[in-house]
Protein backbone atom coordinates (compact mmCIF):
# COMPACT_ATOMS: atom_id res chain seq x y z
CA UNK A 1 0.00 0.00 0.00
CA UNK A 2 2.00 3.47 -0.60
CA UNK A 3 1.84 5.73 1.93
CA UNK A 4 -0.28 9.36 1.65
CA UNK A 5 0.30 11.28 -1.07
CA UNK A 6 0.83 14.50 1.36
CA UNK A 7 3.28 12.90 3.56
CA UNK A 8 7.13 14.24 4.62
CA UNK A 9 9.25 12.46 2.56
CA UNK A 10 12.85 13.20 2.63
CA UNK A 11 16.32 12.09 0.21
CA UNK A 12 18.41 9.71 1.38
CA UNK A 13 21.51 10.27 3.35
CA UNK A 14 24.44 9.02 0.67
CA UNK A 15 23.32 11.51 -1.81
CA UNK A 16 24.80 15.10 -1.44
CA UNK A 17 23.56 18.03 -3.17
CA UNK A 18 26.61 19.91 -5.16
CA UNK A 19 27.20 23.28 -3.25
CA UNK A 20 27.11 24.88 -6.79
CA UNK A 21 23.15 23.61 -7.82
CA UNK A 22 21.60 25.17 -9.89
CA UNK A 23 24.71 24.14 -11.74
CA UNK A 24 22.76 25.04 -15.15
CA UNK A 25 19.99 27.91 -15.40
CA UNK A 26 18.63 30.38 -18.08
CA UNK A 27 20.83 33.37 -17.31
CA UNK A 28 24.02 31.49 -18.19
CA UNK A 29 22.57 30.72 -21.55
CA UNK A 30 23.53 33.30 -24.05
CA UNK A 31 20.20 33.73 -25.82
CA UNK A 32 16.64 34.04 -25.32
CA UNK A 33 15.17 31.42 -22.46
CA UNK A 34 13.14 31.10 -19.70
CA UNK A 35 13.66 26.99 -18.54
CA UNK A 36 16.87 24.66 -18.81
CA UNK A 37 16.30 21.52 -17.50
CA UNK A 38 15.37 17.49 -18.04
CA UNK A 39 19.26 17.18 -19.48
CA UNK A 40 21.03 14.54 -20.85
CA UNK A 41 24.47 14.22 -19.57
CA UNK A 42 27.43 12.19 -20.34
CA UNK A 43 31.41 11.53 -21.03
CA UNK A 44 32.09 12.00 -24.70
CA UNK A 45 35.39 12.58 -26.15
CA UNK A 46 36.91 13.13 -23.83
CA UNK A 47 34.73 16.17 -22.18
CA UNK A 48 31.39 15.99 -20.33
CA UNK A 49 28.28 17.27 -22.50
CA UNK A 50 25.10 18.48 -21.53
CA UNK A 51 22.30 18.19 -23.69
CA UNK A 52 19.14 20.10 -22.48
CA UNK A 53 15.72 21.23 -22.74
CA UNK A 54 15.15 24.90 -23.17
CA UNK A 55 11.80 26.65 -23.15
CA UNK A 56 11.69 30.21 -24.22
CA UNK A 57 9.75 32.50 -22.58
CA UNK A 58 10.22 35.47 -19.10
CA UNK A 59 11.18 34.49 -16.25
CA UNK A 60 11.03 37.54 -14.89
CA UNK A 61 7.03 36.91 -16.46
CA UNK A 62 7.11 34.01 -15.33
CA UNK A 63 5.34 33.03 -18.60
CA UNK A 64 6.73 30.27 -21.29
CA UNK A 65 5.57 31.12 -24.91
CA UNK A 66 3.80 28.16 -27.12
CA UNK A 67 5.49 24.56 -26.81
CA UNK A 68 6.57 25.76 -30.50
CA UNK A 69 9.31 27.33 -29.17
CA UNK A 70 11.09 24.27 -27.08
CA UNK A 71 14.47 23.18 -28.56
CA UNK A 72 17.46 21.82 -27.22
CA UNK A 73 20.53 23.53 -26.15
CA UNK A 74 24.07 22.22 -25.26
CA UNK A 75 26.95 22.98 -22.92
CA UNK A 76 30.16 21.31 -22.28
CA UNK A 77 32.27 21.02 -19.04
CA UNK A 78 35.65 19.94 -17.96
CA UNK A 79 35.03 18.34 -14.58
CA UNK A 80 31.34 18.28 -14.32
CA UNK A 81 30.19 20.60 -12.27
CA UNK A 82 31.20 24.17 -14.16
CA UNK A 83 29.96 24.62 -17.88
CA UNK A 84 30.22 26.73 -20.88
CA UNK A 85 27.02 26.90 -23.22
CA UNK A 86 26.98 26.95 -26.75
CA UNK A 87 25.90 29.75 -28.85
CA UNK A 88 22.67 28.24 -30.47
CA UNK A 89 20.67 25.48 -30.26
CA UNK A 90 21.44 22.35 -31.09
CA UNK A 91 18.34 20.57 -32.17
CA UNK A 92 14.56 21.20 -33.32
CA UNK A 93 11.95 19.30 -34.61
CA UNK A 94 9.05 21.50 -35.79
CA UNK A 95 6.77 21.17 -39.17
CA UNK A 96 3.22 20.32 -39.94
CA UNK A 97 2.76 17.60 -37.83
CA UNK A 98 5.63 17.95 -35.28
CA UNK A 99 5.01 20.49 -32.35
CA UNK A 100 8.64 19.86 -30.34
CA UNK A 101 11.56 17.97 -29.80
CA UNK A 102 11.88 17.61 -26.04
CA UNK A 103 13.55 15.78 -22.50
CA UNK A 104 17.18 14.28 -24.20
CA UNK A 105 18.82 11.59 -22.72
CA UNK A 106 22.34 10.85 -23.64
CA UNK A 107 24.10 7.13 -24.20
CA UNK A 108 27.62 6.64 -25.41
CA UNK A 109 27.72 3.38 -27.29
CA UNK A 110 30.87 2.27 -29.32
CA UNK A 111 32.39 5.19 -29.29
CA UNK A 112 29.32 6.96 -30.94
CA UNK A 113 26.54 9.55 -28.53
CA UNK A 114 22.96 8.23 -29.26
CA UNK A 115 19.95 10.58 -27.55
CA UNK A 116 16.65 9.82 -27.01
CA UNK A 117 14.05 12.38 -26.78
CA UNK A 118 10.53 13.10 -26.68
CA UNK A 119 8.07 14.14 -29.86
CA UNK A 120 4.95 16.43 -29.57
CA UNK A 121 2.72 15.43 -32.78
CA UNK A 122 -0.63 16.73 -34.09
CA UNK A 123 -1.43 12.78 -33.21
CA UNK A 124 0.53 11.79 -29.81
CA UNK A 125 3.52 11.70 -28.42
CA UNK A 126 6.33 9.70 -29.96
CA UNK A 127 9.92 8.54 -28.57
CA UNK A 128 12.85 9.59 -30.63
CA UNK A 129 16.51 8.20 -31.43
CA UNK A 130 18.81 9.74 -33.12
CA UNK A 131 23.10 9.53 -33.01
CA UNK A 132 25.64 11.99 -33.33
CA UNK A 133 29.45 12.17 -33.49
CA UNK A 134 29.43 15.96 -33.45
CA UNK A 135 26.37 17.53 -31.55
CA UNK A 136 25.81 18.95 -34.89
CA UNK A 137 24.67 16.45 -36.99
CA UNK A 138 22.07 14.21 -36.07
CA UNK A 139 20.66 11.15 -37.79
CA UNK A 140 17.37 10.33 -36.38
CA UNK A 141 17.02 6.17 -36.19
CA UNK A 142 13.66 5.83 -35.18
CA UNK A 143 10.68 7.17 -34.24
CA UNK A 144 7.98 5.01 -32.18
CA UNK A 145 3.98 4.98 -32.57
CA UNK A 146 2.16 7.41 -30.26
CA UNK A 147 1.89 8.00 -27.14
CA UNK A 148 5.32 6.49 -25.79
CA UNK A 149 8.08 8.44 -24.09
CA UNK A 150 10.82 8.82 -21.20
CA UNK A 151 13.34 6.03 -23.17
CA UNK A 152 16.74 5.54 -22.21
CA UNK A 153 19.51 3.39 -23.64
CA UNK A 154 21.36 0.45 -21.98
CA UNK A 155 25.21 1.73 -22.72
CA UNK A 156 26.03 -1.86 -24.30
CA UNK A 157 24.27 -4.81 -26.04
CA UNK A 158 22.90 -7.29 -23.49
CA UNK A 159 22.19 -10.53 -25.23
CA UNK A 160 23.64 -9.48 -28.35
CA UNK A 161 20.93 -6.59 -28.17
CA UNK A 162 20.41 -2.85 -28.17
CA UNK A 163 18.09 -2.45 -24.69
CA UNK A 164 16.15 0.43 -23.96
CA UNK A 165 13.19 1.46 -20.64
CA UNK A 166 10.29 2.76 -21.68
CA UNK A 167 6.94 4.73 -20.84
CA UNK A 168 4.22 4.00 -22.77
CA UNK A 169 0.50 5.85 -21.78
CA UNK A 170 -1.55 3.16 -21.01
CA UNK A 171 -4.63 5.16 -20.26
CA UNK A 172 -7.59 3.56 -21.46
CA UNK A 173 -6.35 0.31 -19.42
CA UNK A 174 -5.41 1.41 -16.62
CA UNK A 175 -8.25 3.13 -15.55
CA UNK A 176 -8.39 6.36 -17.93
CA UNK A 177 -5.94 8.58 -15.32
CA UNK A 178 -2.04 8.80 -14.98
CA UNK A 179 -0.67 5.23 -14.21
CA UNK A 180 1.84 5.09 -16.20
CA UNK A 181 4.82 1.99 -15.73
CA UNK A 182 8.25 1.35 -16.55
CA UNK A 183 8.87 -1.33 -19.78
CA UNK A 184 11.94 -2.49 -21.11
CA UNK A 185 12.40 -3.34 -24.82
CA UNK A 186 15.32 -5.40 -27.15
CA UNK A 187 16.11 -3.94 -30.66
CA UNK A 188 19.07 -5.88 -32.97
CA UNK A 189 19.34 -2.75 -34.93
CA UNK A 190 18.19 0.58 -32.93
CA UNK A 191 15.62 0.60 -35.41
CA UNK A 192 12.94 -1.72 -34.60
CA UNK A 193 12.02 -2.85 -30.94
CA UNK A 194 10.12 -5.40 -29.54
CA UNK A 195 10.11 -8.36 -27.35
CA UNK A 196 8.09 -5.62 -24.66
CA UNK A 197 7.59 -6.54 -21.07
CA UNK A 198 6.49 -4.86 -17.79
CA UNK A 199 9.33 -3.56 -15.50
CA UNK A 200 8.17 -1.85 -13.08
CA UNK A 201 4.73 -0.99 -12.07
CA UNK A 202 3.60 2.18 -9.91
CA UNK A 203 2.16 0.41 -7.57
CA UNK A 204 5.37 -1.47 -6.44
CA UNK A 205 6.88 1.99 -5.60
CA UNK A 206 6.16 2.58 -1.86
CA UNK A 207 6.38 6.46 -2.84
CA UNK A 208 4.37 6.95 -5.92
CA UNK A 209 0.65 6.62 -6.36
CA UNK A 210 0.06 8.15 -9.79
CA UNK A 211 3.13 7.41 -12.39
CA UNK A 212 6.67 5.99 -12.46
CA UNK A 213 9.14 5.67 -15.46
CA UNK A 214 12.72 5.87 -16.58
CA UNK A 215 15.22 8.60 -15.71
CA UNK A 216 19.04 8.40 -16.09
CA UNK A 217 20.02 5.64 -18.72
CA UNK A 218 21.38 2.97 -16.74
CA UNK A 219 25.00 2.24 -15.72
CA UNK A 220 26.87 -0.93 -15.51
CA UNK A 221 28.21 -1.80 -12.39
CA UNK A 222 30.20 -5.27 -10.63
CA UNK A 223 26.75 -5.85 -8.82
CA UNK A 224 24.06 -5.36 -12.23
CA UNK A 225 23.05 -2.24 -13.98
CA UNK A 226 22.04 1.04 -11.85
CA UNK A 227 19.02 2.32 -12.94
CA UNK A 228 17.39 5.52 -11.64
CA UNK A 229 13.40 5.98 -12.23
CA UNK A 230 11.49 9.03 -11.39
CA UNK A 231 8.25 8.46 -9.03
CA UNK A 232 4.99 10.70 -9.11
CA UNK A 233 2.39 11.33 -6.15
CA UNK A 234 -0.52 13.10 -6.26
CA UNK A 235 -2.47 14.70 -3.78
CA UNK A 236 -5.34 17.13 -5.25
CA UNK A 237 -5.34 19.44 -1.75
CA UNK A 238 -2.04 20.97 -3.06
CA UNK A 239 -2.14 24.02 -4.13
CA UNK A 240 -0.37 26.32 -6.83
CA UNK A 241 2.99 25.50 -6.39
CA UNK A 242 4.51 27.50 -9.47
CA UNK A 243 3.94 29.39 -12.00
CA UNK A 244 1.17 27.19 -13.58
CA UNK A 245 -2.78 28.18 -12.26
CA UNK A 246 -2.61 24.45 -10.09
CA UNK A 247 0.47 22.11 -9.84
CA UNK A 248 -0.93 18.87 -7.37
CA UNK A 249 1.81 16.56 -8.40
CA UNK A 250 5.31 16.12 -6.75
CA UNK A 251 8.50 13.87 -8.67
CA UNK A 252 11.14 12.01 -6.55
CA UNK A 253 13.80 10.39 -7.52
CA UNK A 254 14.04 6.00 -6.86
CA UNK A 255 16.93 3.91 -8.23
CA UNK A 256 17.12 0.15 -8.36
CA UNK A 257 19.73 -2.79 -9.45
CA UNK A 258 18.91 -4.83 -13.00
CA UNK A 259 20.59 -8.28 -13.27
CA UNK A 260 23.72 -7.75 -15.72
CA UNK A 261 22.71 -10.47 -17.93
CA UNK A 262 18.76 -9.72 -17.79
CA UNK A 263 17.87 -6.52 -17.73
CA UNK A 264 14.53 -7.48 -17.25
CA UNK A 265 14.77 -9.13 -13.87
CA UNK A 266 15.13 -6.43 -10.91
CA UNK A 267 17.71 -7.80 -8.29
CA UNK A 268 17.16 -5.06 -5.66
CA UNK A 269 15.45 -1.55 -4.94
CA UNK A 270 15.66 1.57 -2.80
CA UNK A 271 11.67 1.32 -1.06
CA UNK A 272 12.46 4.94 -0.24
CA UNK A 273 13.05 8.12 -2.61
CA UNK A 274 16.81 8.73 -3.63
CA UNK A 275 16.48 12.11 -3.82
CA UNK A 276 13.06 13.86 -2.69
CA UNK A 277 12.47 18.16 -3.51
CA UNK A 278 14.14 19.65 -0.16
CA UNK A 279 16.23 22.22 -1.47
CA UNK A 280 14.94 25.96 -1.84
CA UNK A 281 15.39 25.56 -6.06
CA UNK A 282 13.40 22.31 -5.91
CA UNK A 283 10.68 23.92 -3.87
CA UNK A 284 10.13 27.18 -4.39
CA UNK A 285 10.21 29.82 -7.99
CA UNK A 286 9.83 27.72 -10.35
CA UNK A 287 7.89 26.28 -13.32
CA UNK A 288 5.99 23.69 -11.04
CA UNK A 289 8.13 23.34 -7.22
CA UNK A 290 8.39 19.79 -6.20
CA UNK A 291 9.80 18.49 -8.85
CA UNK A 292 13.02 16.33 -9.61
CA UNK A 293 13.97 14.16 -12.33
CA UNK A 294 17.33 12.71 -13.20
CA UNK A 295 18.35 12.79 -16.78
CA UNK A 296 22.08 11.95 -16.75
CA UNK A 297 24.08 9.51 -14.74
CA UNK A 298 27.78 9.17 -14.64
CA UNK A 299 29.82 6.67 -13.05
CA UNK A 300 33.75 8.25 -12.36
CA UNK A 301 36.19 5.95 -11.67
CA UNK A 302 36.70 7.07 -8.30
CA UNK A 303 33.41 5.40 -7.68
CA UNK A 304 31.48 9.14 -7.25
CA UNK A 305 28.76 8.64 -9.47
CA UNK A 306 26.97 12.10 -10.47
CA UNK A 307 23.32 12.24 -10.83
CA UNK A 308 22.01 15.11 -12.80
CA UNK A 309 18.39 16.29 -12.50
CA UNK A 310 15.78 18.86 -13.56
CA UNK A 311 14.81 21.07 -10.68
CA UNK A 312 11.43 22.31 -10.51
CA UNK A 313 11.44 22.18 -14.05
CA UNK A 314 13.65 25.21 -14.38
CA UNK A 315 16.98 24.63 -13.60
CA UNK A 316 19.97 21.77 -13.76
CA UNK A 317 21.05 20.65 -10.82
CA UNK A 318 23.93 18.32 -9.77
CA UNK A 319 23.52 15.12 -6.96
CA UNK A 320 26.70 12.94 -5.81
CA UNK A 321 27.15 9.94 -3.56
CA UNK A 322 29.48 6.55 -3.85
CA UNK A 323 28.55 3.56 -5.69
CA UNK A 324 29.30 1.32 -3.05
CA UNK A 325 26.35 3.26 -0.91
CA UNK A 326 24.28 3.37 -3.68
CA UNK A 327 24.40 -0.30 -4.48
CA UNK A 328 23.86 -0.84 -0.84
CA UNK A 329 20.51 0.69 -0.94
CA UNK A 330 19.25 -1.82 -3.92
CA UNK A 331 20.90 -4.58 -2.14
CA UNK A 332 19.92 -4.57 1.00
CA UNK A 333 15.77 -4.64 0.09
CA UNK A 334 16.37 -7.57 -2.28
Amino acid sequence: MNRSASSFITSSSVMHRSIHNPILDAARVPYPTALVFNAGVTKFNGKYVMVFRNDYGSLSEQTIEPHSTTDLGIAYSEDGVHWEVGPKPIFKLHDEETVRAYDPRLTVIDGRCYMCFAVDTLHGIRGGIAVTDDFEHFEILSLSSPDLRNMVLFPEKVGGKYVRLERPFTVYSRGGLDRFDTWISDSPDMKYWGNSDLLLAVEQVPFANDKIGPAAPPVKTKEGWLTTFHAVDLDLNRGKNGWEPTWKKRYTAGIMLLDLNNPKKIIGMYNEPLLAPEASYETDGGFRNNVIFPGGMILEDSGEVKIYYGSADTVVCLATAHVDELLQLCINNR
